[in-house]
């Protein structure tokens, strides 16, 4: 730092320099043509040389603490330009008001930031909720059918049955990019969310199950969960979030199987006979938008699921990781930190 300090003061001051030298060369030049002696126009340019060296040396020293001081809380004087030090002259006086211009227009376009997405929030948080109406409704209709279908005959009831059950099961999917939807806009901000209390694992583990049972039925897959007896601290809500991200991709990318949900030594793993993933993607799983071979052969992906298991699960202080292998399925591993 010091180094180029003397570079940068020397390159400022050179004007000054190349004046008062010239100055003393001049008079040096006067007082030999007057006959003055030779001695005393030496010692008289070294005295004038020493007083500039002190000078300089004063002016410098001034120059490295103000550059020190600018350096070393330019992050304070980056959040509150109000907080520079005084000016020197008017240059820099000039430079101080643009600093702070600049600073009041990064400021109102912070402000305008927020105000942004405070709105982009309340709107599509009011989508969310106004469109589980219309779901509600579906739902109601739905049921209505089911009971009318008693009314007919065997023949045309098993035909009404499997379109109200297909139905059931869109209706049901929709459900779940409306909730992701919400999700994803709050987990940015989940921190004054979190309510962490005592829970039992299980509990949680066979809410999942019963809620995607319908899909388990009809793709005929089985679900071999072994009870963990295990209590943890946590926010029931955002687990079971993950939880169901979890489930959800096992039963989207799995033909016929089943899925283990078990403990092993401290982790909770959830095991699949699906697909598996590809070594090359695995890095890659938990990145924004990222879909892999997978999402991109079945056109099935969002590439959101797992990139809002991997941010709930940080903020919930517990490890998600990944193994899996082409063919053989996947096993995820949630591990408290």
């Amino acid at each position: 730092m010091i180094k180029e300090s003397i570079f940068s003061f020397l390159k400022i001051r050179k004007v000054l320099i190349i004046i008062f030298t010239g100055i003393v060369v001049i008079f040096g030049i006067l007082f030999y043509l007057y006959d003055i002696p030779f001695d005393a126009i030496i010692y008289g340019c070294e005295l004038s040389f020493v007083w500039c060296a002190v000078c300089l040396f004063i002016d410098f020293y001034k120059y490295y603490k103000r550059h020190k001081l600018l350096h070393i809380n330019r992050e304070q004087f980056f959040d509150d330009a109000e907080q520079l030090p005084e000016h020197m002259d008017i240059i820099e006086y000039d430079y101080q008001e643009l600093a702070k211009e600049l600073y009041q227009a990064k400021q109102e376009l912070i402000s305008k930031n927020r105000i942004a997405k405070k709105e982009l929030l309340d709107y599509y948080g009011m989508w969310v909720h106004q469109i589980k109406t219309p779901i509600a409704a579906l739902d109601i209709l739905l049921q209505n059918t089911e009971r009318m279908l008693y009314q007919l005959d065997e023949k045309e009831m098993m035909q009404k049955a499997i379109s109200v059950s297909d139905m059931k099961m869109e209706l049901f999917k929709i459900e779940q990019y409306v909730e992701m939807a919400l999700n994803y806009l709050r987990v940015e901000d989940i921190s004054s969310d979190l309510v962490f209390k005592k829970h039992e694992l299980d509990d949680m583990v066979r809410q999942v199950i019963r809620k995607y049972a319908k899909i388990f039925i009809s793709k005929k897959i089985k679900i071999d969960f072994k009870p963990t007896k295990a209590c943890i601290v946590t926010d029931e809500k955002w687990f079971i979030f993950v939880l169901e991200q979890i489930i959800s991709n096992a039963l989207k990318y799995i033909k016929k199987g089943q899925i283990f949900i078990y403990m092993k030594e401290k982790s909770l793993v959830i095991k699949d006979t699906g697909i598996g993933i590809p070594a090359e993607d695995l890095p890659r799983i938990f990145e924004k938008g990222f879909t892999g071979y997978n999402g991109r052969e079945n056109k099935k992906s969002t590439g959101i699921g797992l990139y809002l298991c991997k941010n709930i699960m940080d903020k919930l202080q517990w490890n998600i990781t990944v193994d899996s292998e082409v063919g053989s399925g996947t096993k995820i591993y949630l591990t408290k930190m």
